[in-house]
């Protein structure tokens, strides 16, 4: 008699974590700590990447979708906010040299 068990585990893989997932959260999160550093254009980009390449497999097969998630949406704020920095930095460099050439 066999066991009962075996039919029900057999093909089951445990969940394993996306390689770049890690890399991931820690350039979202020293992008939105540290702000001045353009690193959260690379993870919003390996992010959209990772996602894509986790959602491609059958459910369960990464367990580290919500990091890879976080570290995404972390880069894509500060992205913005490095982004409207420098316009307001440009944008009073401007207002500057056109008042003081007057």
């Amino acid at each position: 008699m066999s066991d009962p068990y075996q039919s029900s585990y057999a093909g089951y893989s445990a969940p394993r974590e996306h390689p770049q997932g890690l890399t991931i959260i820690i350039l979202g999160a020293l992008s939105f700590v540290i702000g001045c550093l353009p690193l959260g254009i690379p993870a919003w980009i390996m992010g959209n990447k990772a996602l894509k390449e986790i959602d491609a497999y059958p459910i369960g097969t990464y367990s580290n979708r919500s990091l890879v998630v976080v570290g995404r949406i972390l880069g894509i704020i500060s992205s913005i906010i490095t982004g409207l920095l420098v316009l307001v930095l440009v944008t009073s460099l401007v207002v500057a040299a056109a008042g003081s050439g007057s």
